[in-house]
């Protein structure tokens, strides 16, 4: 294409167009490889087993459905789709809230929780092994930094702490 100087787009430098190549290659690599560990070990996606390990760490393992999908990054659509998929295998069941408006919390049933019980370890080990124990642990916390830099800016507001 030529350029006639009229063009005004801020390419990427060389070192800039290798750190987005690489990003974007991890962006869908990683959670492919996670959803293979878990389908292959526990019959579960990537995204399944979020939703399950966010209602697992709920005291009454339950959340309302968008705090779930705040939680997972999803949309309320696909995390609906998601928890029909989940009630369908008795791992999940809906609960409406009362009150006004169509208000719906997510339950994590017995099964549901033994199933994030069990398929937990084998997928920590998965994480350690392609991302935690890759880094030092200043390149670690330089990534949580990065990411939670970039999600600021696809989310404002959003924090990715624990605090």
């Amino acid at each position: 294409m030529a350029n006639d100087g009229s063009d005004t787009t801020p390419w990427l430098t060389p070192q800039e167009r290798r750190a987005w190549l690489s990003i974007a290659a991890l962006i869908v690599k990683l959670p492919n490889a996670l959803d293979a560990q878990l389908q292959s070990d526990s019959g579960i996606g990537f995204f399944d087993y979020m939703v399950l390990a966010v209602l697992s760490e709920e005291p009454r393992r339950t959340l309302q459905l968008s705090d779930i999908a705040a939680a997972t990054s999803a949309s309320l659509s696909r995390l609906s789709h998601t928890v029909t998929r989940l009630e369908r295998q008795g791992l999940v069941r809906r609960e409406r809230i009362p009150g006004p408006g169509r208000r719906t919390n997510a339950v994590l049933t017995d099964e549901g929780y033994a199933k994030v019980v069990a398929a937990a370890p084998a997928h920590v080990r998965r994480v350690r092994d392609l991302v935690i124990d890759a880094l030092t642990p200043t390149q670690l916390r330089t990534l949580g930094t990065v990411g939670a830099r970039v999600i600021e800016r696809i989310d404002p507001g959003r924090s990715c702490s624990d605090d």
